[in-house]
């Protein structure tokens, strides 16, 4: 989907808060917008339509969105911290301007949480071996029934449906 369509769907207020975000650092967006397409050729290489569902194409697609993000604005910040802020201020405004069910929005915010955590130990990993670490951690992706199956896997990936994984 193209951004245009994506931003025609969003209220005054949710653009404001959007610009706002933006705004306050303008230097992160190319590099956010990079990751953001890198993560979307990757994962439609490796899955096709099936990270569009919630089985663990999607928590890998939500974790590496979130390391891509973390390793692409980390080069121009040169601050882990910094760059795992920002990367939370987009990706759970994302979450909040893309509403899902409770269950599925609890499941990308622990994916998202996971991949700027596993950033840490990636920040200079290249793309490919930040793709080999991540399909690791995908296999062993928990299938939860409830939001409290998100609190009992706190360290492992989560997906909520076994189909087209």
């Amino acid at each position: 989907m193209k951004i245009r369509n994506i931003i025609k769907r969003f209220s005054i207020r949710q653009l404001f808060r959007l610009s706002r975000l933006l705004l306050q650092n303008p230097w992160y967006i190319i590099p956010t917008l990079r990751a953001t397409k890198r993560t979307m050729i990757i994962c439609d290489s490796l899955f096709g339509k099936a990270h569009h569902k919630n089985g663990k194409a999607n928590a890998f697609r939500h974790a590496l969105w979130n390391i891509l993000i973390c390793q692409k604005t980390y080069i121009h910040s040169k601050n882990e911290k910094k760059s795992i802020v920002w990367t939370q201020k987009i990706t759970d405004l994302h979450e909040k301007l893309a509403p899902n069910k409770a269950i599925a929005e609890a499941m990308d915010l622990h994916n998202n949480r996971l991949g700027r955590l596993y950033f840490k130990s990636l920040s200079s990993a290249s793309e490919e071996e930040t793709v080999a670490f991540l399909k690791e951690k995908t296999k062993n992706a928990n299938l939860i029934k409830d939001i409290e199956g998100v609190k009992q896997f706190q360290d492992d990936l989560v997906h909520l449906s076994d189909e087209n994984d």
